[in-house]
């Protein structure tokens, strides 16, 4: 069973590159427009961390597999590719019955959620 502990600190500023690890810290660069939705789209990553956890109890890797395919293609959507990176890699685990790498994985995901620091970006 996964023991997990989140939590998500928010930084204002107008510096522009993309998601990544920076000095050991995730950073997202999101757009300010999103600034109302991203609070939902990582209480949805938490709910999927936990889902996935049950699931791998369960042995269902069809609904695995449907969770990484969502986060594939919303992570980089939101701007937080290093989700989009994690959804895929958890998908294609669920496809080749590798749990081992879907635990990995699900792992990554608690850990990018619970650390991500958010720089908003405004359009120029």
């Amino acid at each position: 069973m996964l023991t997990i502990t989140l939590s998500v600190e928010i930084h204002f500023t107008s510096n522009a590159s993309r998601s990544g690890k920076m000095n050991d810290e995730y950073v997202a660069y999101i757009d300010i427009d999103l600034e109302d939705l991203i609070p939902d789209f990582l209480n949805n990553r938490r709910k999927d961390v936990v889902q996935i956890g049950q699931l791998l109890c369960d042995g269902n890797l069809q609904e695995i597999r449907r969770l990484g395919h969502s986060m594939k293609g919303s992570g980089g959507g939101y701007g937080f590719d290093e989700v989009g990176e994690i959804g895929g890699k958890i998908e294609a685990a669920a496809l080749a019955g590798d749990t081992t790498v879907i635990e990995k994985q699900v792992e990554a995901l608690s850990e990018y959620v619970a650390n991500v620091k958010i720089v908003w970006q405004e359009e120029e």
